[in-house]
C-alpha cells in the first residue's frame, strides 16, 4: 500500500513578506495545496528566537503580519493545516527527546550552522589567515605521525582545516593572545550572543517539527538539504533504538528564482530594496521608478541591454510573453525608454498585487477571524502531534 504523502513546511516570522518570498516559497505552497496528501504549514516562532531572542518586542506583530500575508496570497485553511509552532507544545517535547539521542558532532558539522556563525562573526578572514600559516607546517606533522594514509592530500587538507578552526576557537576561549581580536575588530561578546544552545540545536527542533506529523515530504531549496539529511539521520537513530516509528522524509526540491530588488541586488528586507506584498499601488510605483537600469543607457536614444537590466528581470515574472518580447526588442532598438518600461512594470506588479491587497485588507479588518483560523489550525495540528507523542513515550518507556 502506497504511503500517504505528508508535507511539512514552515517560515520564521520576521515581518511583512515581499515578492522574493512569494516566488521563492509561497507560489510553491499554492501549487502543493491542490495536490493529494496532508499539508502542515506553520509559523516557526520558536525558530525566530534562535537568532533574535534579544529582540522579541515585535514578535507577536510579526506573527500576525505573516498570517495576513499567507491568507492574502491564497493559502487555504480548508486545504492546509495552518498553525503557530509555539501553540503546539508537543514540538518542544519531541525536540527535547531527540536532543537526548542526537550526537553533538552532527550539529557542529552542520554547514549552515558553521556558515552563519562564521559570517556573522567575520571569522572566515581570520581562519584564512591561520590556514595560510598552517598549511606549510602540515607535511612535517604528517611525517612525524608516521601514519599510513590512503589519500595524503585530503588528509593534509583536513588537518590544516581542523587546526585553523582550533586556533580560532582557542582565541575566543582566551588560550592565546586576545590582542589579535582587537586588531581584527572582532567582538568576543558577539560569539556568546550568537553561539547559543538554541542556535546549535535548531536543526533538532526542525526535525521534531517535521517528524511529529510523520512528515515524509519537505519542500526545500538546495541550501536546506543538509537539514533534511540530519532529520533523516535522527529518524533512523530513533527507529534503531526504539523501533520503527518515523519515516525518513524526502526533500522536494523547489525552484527558487532570484528576485531582484530595486537596487539590482537580491530582494531582501535587510538591503531595504524590497517590494512588499502589502505595499500600496503608489508605493510600488515609487519603488519601481527608483529601480536601477542598464548603466550604459544614459539617454533614451541609447540602445539598451535587457539581459543585464533588473527592470527587465522583474518583467519576466509579471509581464506576458508577447509584451515581454516587444519590450526586449524596443529596448535594444531604443524605441522604448526606461521611464515607459518602468511604468509598464509597475502596472503589472500592481495588477498582480491587487487581489492580494484586497484579501489582506479584509483579514486586517477582521482580526478575530484571522486568529480563529490559526488557533483552529493549531488545535488540529496538536491532535496529530499528541498521537505521535503517545507513541513516542510508549516506545521510550516513559510514563
Amino acid at each position: 500500500m502506497a504511503q500517504k504523502r505528508v508535507i511539512v513546511s514552515g517560515m520564521r516570522p520576521t515581518g511583512k513578506l515581499h515578492l522574493g518570498h512569494y516566488f521563492g516559497v509561497i507560489k510553491n505552497w499554492l501549487k502543493l495545496q491542490d495536490k493529494e496528501g496532508d499539508k502542515y504549514i506553520f509559523i516557526a516562532d520558536w525558530h525566530a528566537l534562535t537568532t533574535s531572542y534579544t529582540n522579541v518586542e515585535k514578535l507577536k506583530e510579526n506573527i500576525e503580519q505573516l498570517m495576513l500575508d499567507w491568507l492574502a496570497c491564497g493559502l487555504d485553511p480548508e486545504k492546509n493545516v495552518l498553525f503557530i509552532q509555539s501553540k503546539v507544545k508537543e514540538h518542544a517535547e519531541l525536540y527535547l527527546l531527540f536532543g537526548m539521542i542526537t550526537p553533538k558532532s552532527w550539529l557542529e558539522l552542520n554547514p549552515t550552522y558553521k556558515d552563519l556563525k562564521y559570517n556573522l562573526l567575520k571569522l572566515y578572514n581570520l581562519k584564512a589567515q591561520f590556514l595560510e600559516k598552517v598549511l606549510p607546517l602540515v607535511p612535517a606533522l604528517v611525517e612525524g605521525l608516521k601514519l599510513k594514509v590512503e589519500d595524503e592530500k585530503k588528509f593534509k587538507d583536513l588537518l590544516a582545516e581542523e587546526i585553523s578552526e582550533a586556533i580560532v576557537k582557542a582565541l575566543f576561549e582566551g588560550y592565546v593572545e586576545a590582542e589579535l581580536l582587537k586588531k581584527l575588530n572582532i567582538d568576543k561578546k558577539l560569539l556568546y550572543q550568537i553561539d547559543t544552545y538554541g542556535f546549535l540545536g535548531y536543526p533538532v527542533l526542525q526535525a521534531a517539527d517535521i517528524l511529529i506529523y510523520k512528515g515524509n515530504t519537505v519542500p526545500v531549496g538546495e541550501d536546506q538539504l543538509p537539514h533534511i539529511e540530519l532529520t533523516r539521520e535522527i529518524a533512523r537513530r530513533f527507529n534503531r533504538l526504539y523501533g520503527e516509528t518515523f519515516p525518513e522524509p524526502q526533500p522536494l526540491l523547489t525552484e527558487t528564482p532570484k528576485v531582484v530588488g530595486i537596487d539590482g541586488r537580491k530582494m531582501s528586507k535587510s538591503y531595504n530594496n524590497a517590494i512588499y506584498l502589502s505595499d500600496t499601488a503608489e508605493e510600488v510605483e515609487q519603488k519601481v521608478r527608483k529601480m536601477v537600469t542598464d548603466p550604459q543607457r544614459v539617454r533614451k536614444t541609447d540602445p539598451g541591454r535587457p539581459e543585464i537590466c533588473p527592470v527587465f528581470t522583474l518583467h519576466k515574472l509579471f509581464t506576458d510573453e508577447q509584451t515581454l518580447k516587444m519590450i526586449e526588442e524596443d529596448c535594444r532598438t531604443a524605441r522604448i525608454g526606461c521611464v515607459q518600461c518602468k511604468k509598464i512594470l509597475a502596472q503589472n506588479i500592481n495588477n498582480f498585487l491587487e487581489p492580494i491587497r484586497e484579501r489582506r485588507n479584509y483579514y486586517a479588518s477582521n482580526k478575530g477571524e484571522l486568529w480563529d483560523i490559526f488557533n483552529q489550525g493549531s488545535e488540529q495540528a496538536r491532535k496529530v502531534a499528541s498521537q505521535t507523542m503517545e507513541e513516542v513515550r510508549k516506545k521510550m518507556n516513559l510514563p
